[in-house]
Parts: C-alpha cells; structure tokens; sequence
C-alpha cells in the first residue's frame, strides 16, 4: 500500500472504526486513541499491508486488543489503590508555614532567591553562586541581609501575636 493509498484508507476508515471502539469503550477519547494506535502499527506495516486482505479488520483487531489491554491496566491499578488507599489527607501548611512564605515575600528577589536556595533547597554558597550567577561574596551579603529581615519580620509577627492574644483574653486593654 503507497502512502497515498494508506492516507485515503484512513480517511475512510478513521471515523467509521472510531464510531465501534466508541460503542465498546464508552469513551470516545479512548476509541480515537486507541484505533490512532493501530493506524500507527499499520503504518509500520502499510508496505505488506494488503496482503491481509482486510486491512479495516486487521485495524480493528488491533485497537479492541489495545482497549482491553488498557482497560485491564486500569482494572488492576483500581484494584491496587483499593488494597492499599491512600492517605486520607495531607495536612495543609502550619501557622509557622505561612508565617515564613508571607514573610519570604517581602524580602527583594536576589536575597529571597539566596535565602531560599541556601536554607531551602540546601545549597552551600558556592552553589547558590553558580546557580545565580553572582559573586560568593554578594550571595554571603544577601543571606545576611535577608536573614536579618525575615528574623525581624518574623519576630513582629510573633510579638503582634501575642498582643492580639492578650487582647483576646482581657490581659490588656
């Protein structure tokens, strides 16, 4: 079969498969997916294609076997995640969490990049250098920098806390 020959076949045949496997499946994505599948096999195979005689059938053979092998996949992945479920749920971020990113945010891009790259990702210096292209020295002055900030950021924070607190319990007024 010419690459001619093939591209009329699939023109024809293309909708017409897809409408079947559709009825099997019950997923039209999957229909199209799947005898896209066995066009792709046919073409490696388009030169003693016709020799078959039936090359639709050889097609349609071809995209059942792939739907049911995906469907098994999928029957024995659900059945996995059945034996063993996952955990209920993962916890969100703590107030201390938050508290860090809020404050992360304030800091200029450069030390925020530091801080995060050094203490975050566990980058030495010399790393955190290379990755941005800086000095070592400009990256050891923007983790202090940044250091500093976010300690005083992070203490106003804890200490108007703890003022809103004593508000709450009636301590001061």
């Amino acid at each position: 079969m010419t690459e001619d020959e093939f591209d009329a076949f699939y023109a024809a045949a293309f909708p017409r498969l897809v409408g079947q496997l559709y009825a099997l499946t019950g997923d039209h994505g999957e229909a199209q997916d799947v005898v896209q599948e066995a066009f792709v096999r046919a073409w490696d195979r388009r030169d003693s294609f016709l020799a078959d005689q039936a090359p639709e059938a050889w097609i349609r053979t071809v995209a059942m076997r792939l739907a049911v092998s995906r469907w098994r996949r999928a029957r024995r992945w659900l059945d996995l995640v059945r034996r063993n479920p996952p955990a209920d749920r993962v916890p969100g971020p703590g107030p201390e969490h938050t508290a860090l990113v809020q404050a992360l945010r304030t800091l200029p891009e450069a030390q925020r990049t530091a801080v995060v790259l050094h203490h975050l990702c566990d980058l030495s210096v010399e790393q955190v250098a290379s990755e941005t292209g800086s000095p070592v020295g400009t990256v050891k002055a923007r983790l202090s920098r940044g250091r500093a900030a976010l300690a005083a950021r992070l203490s106003a924070e804890r200490d108007g806390d703890d003022e809103r607190s004593a508000k709450e319990d009636g301590r001061v007024r």
